[in-house]
């Protein structure tokens, strides 16, 4: 072998190379082999059973036991805790609840760490902490109130209804033509329509589907089918793409503007003489609600308009308005009863006057005294004291901070109504200059018809649904309501559907937000209700007529929610 080209003495097979390594590693590794052996750590830690490799896979197919099964990391969770006794933390955040264990007797082996950090193994106070609120979820509604046999009115504008109960809607669908028809004379004829306590079968019942469609029925100006002109606040989005001839012809904007002016006079006439009960006015900026005597438990017309701003308070200041802030509570100063009698305004003037020949503005003897605790203390030199020009800002940035808020709300009494109606026909601020509702005058929407008016219905769509009970699935019928919802026909709806429905569903009422406020009282809540009797020509059902004279008690709020039930009501706000 020695005399073989290139034969090396020192070379060794790899077979022999290998066999060395792994005796070597094996040499080195042999203490700490046995102070980390499976048997070592079954003595050190409790609750890790020994180790027991059991018989080895071999060339006949038997298979050998995991070797790693007895490791620490296999232990759950609950009886690692339970047995080691330094892990407090361990038992503190994943400690399983003792009622879990008992209602499974035999829980699996293993319990997962992601359960646990799920919260499913938590005590339940701190498994409540861990989930939070999605936010698309909506505000918990208050409290309902008492059950009672009506509810009170809701001066909202609403965009939708959506009516669930477990009787059928298909009454609703598909009128004929002589129901259809028979429907819209009752609404323009005012008719009340009397139904029964109960109808056993309400698809066979020609009154109950006549009023139906007399109770969708409402009166718009001006009529533009491409257009959505309800809401306004908020609807440049939807009115994006759409033609409108007028926004680049002044000659148009005029003829528009000039039979809407004949529209919303038409409509205040009607309001003074008891025959129209309350329309509303849709700015791009705001809305106005105007109310008839008689209305909401005030004895003279009255008119609410919300968001408002302070240069359009100023406006109306100016143009001779009075009016009062009512949401603005215990802030005489904030309350603007504003454009007082001539001889108010002169005697200002003569004070004023006749602090200029003193030399001395009001302002600064108001702050004088303000400030005389300053010399008492001796100190009046030292503190630079606000000027006339600061405390006249300051002043309007507490009016600016109402601006767009539900505190900014308006309310005109009396013959200044009358006075805010030509202050809107003059004001240009109420159509938008530029932009996709840039000429188009503001919407008027009315419960009864008026000079210019176009009839329109609201849309009715009724669907079947299968929900998910407990033992299993049970029919859901509902019934959709959308467009500009006024407060008769909610309450002409709610009536039908009592009878129809056998006393049980629930309605969710979806608000146009910006119209919340008008749920404010316009009268001390101690003032008796007035009397409806000159009402009774104002085109609403009498018990309809009933609920919108009653005082409002909702304030800031609308209602959110309907039920119905044994045919008395709860709702929420």
């Amino acid at each position: 072998m020695d005399e073989l080209p290139g034969y090396s003495p020192s070379f060794k097979k790899p077979a022999d190379i290998l066999r060395l390594s792994r005796r070597r590693s094996r040499s080195e590794a042999s203490p700490r082999a046995a102070l980390f052996s499976p048997g070592e750590v079954a003595r050190r830690v409790p609750g890790v059973r020994p180790y027991s490799p059991g018989t080895q896979r071999t060339s006949g197919g038997v298979k050998r036991r995991n070797p790693f099964a007895s490791l620490e990391n296999t232990v759950s969770v609950k009886r690692r805790a339970e047995s080691v006794p330094d892990c407090d933390f361990l038992k503190d955040s994943y400690r399983v609840p003792v009622a879990a264990s008992q209602e499974n007797p035999e829980p699996s082996q293993h319990t997962l760490l992601e359960d646990v950090l799920c919260g499913d193994g938590l005590e339940p106070e701190l498994a409540a902490s861990t989930k939070t609120e999605s936010p698309e979820k909506p505000l918990a509604p208050s409290e309902p109130a008492k059950c009672s046999l009506t509810y009170p009115a809701d001066w909202s504008l609403k965009t939708r209804l959506l009516f669930t109960s477990p009787q059928q809607f298909s009454w609703t669908d598909q009128l004929k033509a002589q129901e259809e028809a028979q429907g819209l004379i009752l609404h323009c004829r005012a008719t009340p329509v009397s139904l029964p306590a109960i109808i056993p079968e309400p698809k066979q019942c020609t009154e109950l589907r006549c009023a139906f469609q007399q109770s969708l029925v409402y009166w718009l100006h001006p009529s533009l089918p491409w257009l959505p002109l309800f809401p306004r606040i908020g609807a440049d989005r939807k009115m994006t793409g759409k033609s409108s001839p007028w926004s680049q012809d002044e000659s148009l904007q005029q003829v528009l503007m000039s039979e809407w002016a004949l529209s919303f006079t038409s409509l205040y006439n009607l309001l003074k003489a008891k025959l129209c009960p309350y329309f509303y006015v849709c700015t791009y900026q705001f809305t106005v609600l105007f109310r008839a005597a008689g209305i909401a438990g005030s004895d003279v017309i009255t008119a609410v308009m919300s968001p408002t701003t302070r240069g359009l308070r100023e406006a109306m200041k100016n143009d001779g308005i009075e009016f009062s802030l009512p949401l603005v509570e215990n802030e005489p100063s904030r309350k603007q009863k504003n454009c007082e009698t001539s001889q108010s305004d002169a005697a200002v003037q003569e004070d004023e006057y006749a602090g200029e020949d003193e030399g001395t503005p009001l302002e600064d003897s108001d702050e004088d005294e303000s400030f005389s605790w300053l010399e008492e203390m001796g100190v009046e030199d030292k503190i630079k004291k606000p000027d006339a020009i600061s405390i006249k800002l300051r002043k309007e940035k507490n009016e600016v901070k109402l601006d767009h808020r539900p505190e900014s709300v308006v309310l005109v009494k009396g013959t200044n109504t009358f006075t805010l109606l030509n202050f809107l026909i003059n004001c240009k601020s109420i159509v938008a200059a530029a932009g996709t509702q840039a000429g188009l005058p503001p919407t008027l929407l009315s419960p009864v018809t008026f000079r210019g008016a176009t009839m329109q219905t609201l849309k009715a769509r009724s669907a079947n649904v299968k929900t998910q009970v407990q033992s299993g699935y049970k029919d859901q019928f509902s019934l959709e309501i959308t467009g500009p919802v006024m407060p008769h026909a909610v309450h002409s709806l709610t009536r039908l559907l009592k009878t129809a429905q056998r006393g049980s569903f629930s309605a969710a009422l979806y608000t146009h937000e910006p119209t919340t406020v008008f749920n404010t009282a316009v009268n001390d809540q101690s003032s008796k209700e007035k009397d409806s009797s000159e009402l009774v020509n104002c085109g609403l059902h009498p018990h309809t007529l009933e609920q919108v004279t009653q005082l409002s008690t909702l304030g800031k709020s609308s209602l959110r929610h309907l039920e119905l039930s044994d045919y008395m009501y709860a709702w929420k706000c």
